[in-house]
């Protein structure tokens, strides 16, 4: 294992300080679950490692309902799991949390390393995705605000520039009449990366003809089936504007299974994980109209959903 020299920032401004002095020599850490792991196989190799846990400012969490949910990125993924106003709102994102890893791993792992990781296979990626987050990243010229969607440029890779910092995660706020579910298929449940993630977020509104429910707004996306999270757009315009039958929901499903990219790996084939996707996208958005409907789904059983095993 390569040597490095520890620094510890203790302001956002310090931090980029830091990493505009060393450059691409440095490696900004937080959480550190996914350092510890690159850095023993010989992967990531840096001279200067930058602590930033200590940032107080980039560990908030804000939610109320006119202005949504901002995450500082230092926030940990068990918080997601745990905090009421998320669990009620953002469920999606609740039950993905649920289904990363392990508690210990929770209590570590921190939502802006995991963005930032860019793993195609990351948990709440695609959960933030249904939730069209943004992300707000400052540098040495300033911040500028990025959609989630435009943060990845490839597999473990960003578009974060030479000392830019992922600061802030922002959530727009709940819309009426919605829900949401994320749903994991890996061999080992939450202890093993995903084969599959989807997540799904629905609202409803009155209107057509005779007034019925019609979806209002519809987000599908997909974990570990290209080389970036990425949202099933074709499958979202088909719900849009229409009441949810079960024939739609299962035209939706379709529609995702053809945006996907997947490929075959040690935990799945290709072909495995396509016909997953149809399978998942269904569940999540049955289970996401449910809610929309205003069905109480406890929290007990979204997680247990979330980590369902489909064969």
């Amino acid at each position: 294992m390569a040597r490095f020299e520890y620094l510890e920032a203790r302001t956002l401004r310090q931090a980029i300080s830091l990493m505009q002095r060393h450059g691409e020599d440095a490696r900004i850490v937080a959480g550190s679950t996914d350092f510890l792991v690159r850095w023993r196989a010989g992967v990531w190799q840096p001279k200067y490692v930058v602590d930033i846990r200590h940032i107080a400012s980039l560990g908030r969490i804000s939610f109320n309902r006119r202005q949504g949910l901002r995450l500082g990125s230092l926030v940990k993924v068990q918080d997601l799991e745990t905090h009421t106003g998320i669990r009620q709102n953002y469920p999606a994102l609740s039950a993905a949390a649920a289904s990363f890893a392990g508690v210990q791993v929770r209590n570590l792992a921190t939502v802006g390393g995991n963005i930032c990781n860019a793993s195609p296979a990351g948990d709440i990626l695609p959960a933030l995705l249904a939730f069209d987050a943004q992300c707000r990243i400052v540098g040495p010229e300033g911040e500028r605000w990025l959609p989630l969607t435009g943060v990845f440029a490839g597999p473990g890779r960003t578009v974060l520039r030479t000392a830019e910092v992922m600061a802030e995660i922002s959530l727009p706020p709940p819309l009426a009449n919605s829900g949401s579910l994320y749903i994991k298929h890996s061999p080992r449940g939450a202890m093993d990366i995903a084969t599959l993630g989807v997540a799904s977020a629905i609202s409803l509104e009155h209107g057509g003809e005779n007034d019925r429910l019609v979806c209002r707004q519809a987000r599908i996306a997909l974990g570990a089936v290209a080389p970036t999270p990425i949202r099933a757009v074709a499958a979202e315009d088909l719900l849009v504007g229409k009441p949810l039958t079960t024939e739609l929901i299962h035209q939706a499903a379709r529609a995702a299974q053809e945006a996907a990219r997947p490929i075959g790996d040690i935990r799945g084939s290709a072909e495995h994980r396509s016909a997953m996707v149809c399978v998942l996208t269904q569940r999540t958005l049955e289970t996401a109209l449910e809610m929309a409907r205003g069905v109480p789904v406890p929290f007990e059983r979204q997680r247990d959903l979330a980590l369902q095993q489909v064969f």
